[in-house]
């Protein structure tokens, strides 16, 4: 794709998983990448192997040096580094604000970083990681579910304001992929992505067709578009058919809680 052809191009959280794959095939395309994630080992491991830079860090803060690294310049910035949490209300202070400043504020604060250097040259493009829990939402998990829901909108946001100004922003929104986060989602993940989980290398296959094509919405499943239109015509419906799933996520939980007590009772657990 000859746009991306010596692009500068930062993904954030890619040590592994979906950001693994952007930053492969964005490095296949030509693009000079830096690897970034918390993990140090993860960040060098893959950008090692598509002759990347490393930049190991919270993703909150990587502009400057992601921008340094690569020559003073940003072309694109994949916002992937993501946390998905269990829980409801009762979950923690600060599982929540984990969430948030994962979820949401690193993507606020990579575009305050980068909208200037973008709006004074007339082009840049923001990738952010939402899942389909942003466009509908996710059975067992709160913090995840309401925290994708507000980097959608702030994606949506950015192409708004600034789609006429050169700026292309696109929402990558898939269901189930199967990668490590996919493996600590438990019951809830067995029931709802599982199932039909892709491998991370077709998000990045759908990240580019979306490019291509000029499109906001990355769709690595085509069928939540038909749930999200469910969702805004019908909500009721919509929410009737989502609280019939948390009732079978309950009985999943409640049948398997009795054979995990025994199981810990008699000392195998684990």
């Amino acid at each position: 794709m000859e746009t991306v052809r010596d692009a500068a191009v930062v993904v954030t959280g890619a040590g592994g998983g979906i950001g693994a794959a952007l930053a492969r095939r964005f490095a296949a395309e030509g693009a000079r990448v830096v690897v970034n994630d918390l993990d140090a080992a993860k960040a060098a491991a893959v950008a090692e192997e598509i002759g990347a830079t490393p930049v190991p860090g919270d993703a909150s803060g990587i502009v400057g040096a992601a921008r340094a690294a690569l020559g003073g310049r940003v072309d694109v910035f994949c916002a992937n580094a993501g946390v998905a949490p269990a829980g409801g209300p009762e979950a923690s202070e600060e599982i929540w604000s984990a969430a948030w400043d994962v979820n949401v504020m690193a993507h606020v604060r990579a575009a305050r970083e980068l909208l200037p250097e973008w709006l004074e040259r007339g082009s840049g493009r923001f990738v952010s990681t939402v899942s389909a829990a942003g466009l509908l939402t996710m059975v067992g998990s709160a913090p995840y579910s309401v925290s994708k829901h507000a980097a959608l909108a702030f994606a949506e946001w950015l192409s708004a304001t600034y789609r006429h100004r050169g700026i292309d922003v696109h929402a990558i929104c898939p269901q189930g992929v199967r990668t490590d986060m996919l493996g600590v989602t438990g019951a809830a993940g067995d029931l709802v992505l599982r199932p039909t989980a892709v491998e991370p290398v077709r998000v990045a296959d759908e990240l580019f067709a979306a490019m291509a094509d000029g499109r906001f919405l990355v769709l690595p499943h085509p069928e939540v578009a038909d749930y999200y239109t469910a969702r805004a015509s019908d909500p009721d419906r919509w929410l009737s058919g989502m609280n019939r799933l948390q009732q079978k996520l309950e009985r999943i939980e409640r049948a398997a809680t009795p054979a995990a007590t025994t199981q810990a009772a008699a000392g195998t657990g684990e």
